[in-house]
C-alpha cells in the first residue's frame, strides 16, 4: 500500500483489496471513536489501555503502518526517478495493475443489474473527468498542507482514486516527495495530521456504505478504476513504437502479479 500510495494513478485501497483486507481495514479505522483518551488523561492508565485495545486491531495497524512507512520513505526517491525517466514504462505497469484489480473488484459485484451498470457509469465518469484536470496551483502554506493530507489519505482508502494524484493535482506532489527526501518536520507532521483528520471521519461513511450496499459501491470503484485508466493512457500514448511493445509487456507482468497475488492472499484468514 506504502509503495501504492507513492505512485500518482495507483490507490493504496486497490492493494488493500487485492491481499484481501481491505473491508477489515475500512471497518477498523472507522472503530477508532478516542474513548481511551478521557481515562489516559485522567491518569487511568490501565483502563485506557483496555479501552484502546478494544478500539484499535493492532494486529492489522502495526504490521501494516510499518510496511507503508517503510516503502513511502525507501520509494520516494525511486518512484521521482522512475517518473522522470520512464514514464510510460511505468504508467504502463501502473495500467495492468488497475485494469487488473478492476476485474477483481467486479467480481464482488451481484451479478449485472441496470442499476449497478449506472453506479459504474457515474464512478467512470467522474474519475475520467476528473484525471483530465489541470493542476491548480496552489501555494505550500502549513494549512494547505494540511488540507492536501485530508483529501489525499480520502483518495488512498479508495480503490481506484489515487491520493498522489490527488497531491499533483492540487500541486502538493513533487513538494512532499521533496519534503519526505529532506525530512521536513513541520510539513511531514502538518500533512499526518490532516491525513489523520481525513481518514478517520471518511472511514466511517465508506464503512456505512460497504455494510449497507456493498455492491453499489463496488458498482461505483469498478467504474472510477476504469476511468483512472485515462491518465495512464495519456503518459504511454505520446512514446515511440518500440516504447509500447515494452508497455505492454510490463503492463501484462503487472496484471499476472495482482492475480496471482489475488489468488494467493484473498481468502487468508487474517
Amino acid at each position: 500500500m506504502g509503495t501504492a500510495d507513492v505512485m500518482p494513478g495507483v490507490s493504496g485501497g486497490t492493494i488493500a483489496l487485492i491481499t484481501g483486507i481491505y473491508e477489515r481495514l475500512v471497518h477498523s479505522i472507522s472503530k477508532i471513536n478516542f474513548k481511551f483518551l478521557k481515562p489516559l488523561f485522567k491518569a487511568q492508565f490501565k483502563e485506557s489501555w483496555q479501552i484502546f485495545r478494544k478500539e484499535v486491531d493492532l494486529e492489522l495497524f502495526i504490521p501494516l503502518l510499518m510496511g507503508i512507512g517503510i516503502a513511502v520513505l525507501t520509494l520516494s526517491r525511486l518512484m521521482s526517478f522512475l517518473l522522470a525517466n520512464y514514464v510510460a514504462f511505468t504508467y504502463a505497469f501502473f495500467a495492468g495493475l488497475i485494469i487488473a484489480s478492476t476485474y477483481i473488484v467486479y467480481k464482488e459485484i451481484d451479478g449485472f443489474s441496470v442499476k449497478y451498470f449506472s453506479f459504474g457509469i457515474v464512478g467512470f465518469v467522474f474519475a475520467f473527468i476528473f484525471v483530465g484536470l489541470n493542476p491548480i496551483q496552489a501555494n505550500h502554506t502549513l494549512p494547505i498542507i494540511f488540507f492536501s493530507g485530508m483529501l489525499a489519505i480520502c483518495a488512498m482508502i479508495l480503490p481506484g482514486i489515487s491520493g498522489a494524484f490527488i497531491l499533483l493535482l492540487i500541486n502538493q506532489y513533487e513538494y512532499m516527495i521533496n519534503a519526505l527526501n529532506s525530512v521536513s518536520i513541520s510539513e511531514i507532521i502538518t500533512f499526518i495530521l490532516g491525513a489523520l483528520v481525513g481518514i478517520i471521519s471518511f472511514s466511517r461513511l465508506l464503512d456505512y456504505l460497504l455494510q449497507h450496499h456493498e455492491h453499489v459501491t463496488m458498482s461505483f470503484l469498478v467504474g472510477l478504476m476504469l476511468g483512472t485508466l485515462r491518465l495512464p493512457y495519456q503518459k504511454i500514448a505520446v512514446t515511440e513504437t518500440n516504447s509500447i511493445i515494452v508497455s505492454a509487456v510490463l503492463g501484462l507482468i503487472a496484471f499476472g502479479i495482482v492475480i496471482i497475488m489475488e489468488k494467493k492472499f484473498r481468502y487468508i484468514d487474517y
